[in-house]
């Protein structure tokens, strides 16, 4: 399994929200029910099989322009690791433990 977190930044609107834009990407992401997904304030969380969430990535991109934006700017970041599974809240439990 492998975390992903997604930004997107349309460009090519008339305004300075982003938050339809997002929303539109949220709905996008029930459709995949295999995924765990959560939204953060600065991006979105995946967390799944990696090929899926590739796949719900793409879908996010083409609501953003769906939404009437003229461009889309993304920022993915990925942890794919494989030596052991690890929930995302594992994952934050291992550094507050160690906080």
């Amino acid at each position: 399994m492998a975390v992903l977190e997604l930004t997107v930044v349309p460009i090519g609107t008339k305004e300075t929200s982003v938050s339809k834009y997002v929303a539109g990407c949220e709905k996008v992401l029930q459709n995949y029910p295999d995924l765990e997904i959560r939204l953060n304030p600065m991006g979105t969380v995946i967390y799944g099989d990696i090929d899926k969430a590739f796949e719900a990535i793409r879908a996010c991109q083409e609501s953003v322009f769906e939404n009437g934006a003229d461009r889309v700017y993304s920022v993915i970041k990925i942890d794919d690791r494989r030596d052991k599974k690890a929930s995302l809240d594992q994952k934050i439990k291992s550094v507050e433990d160690k906080m």
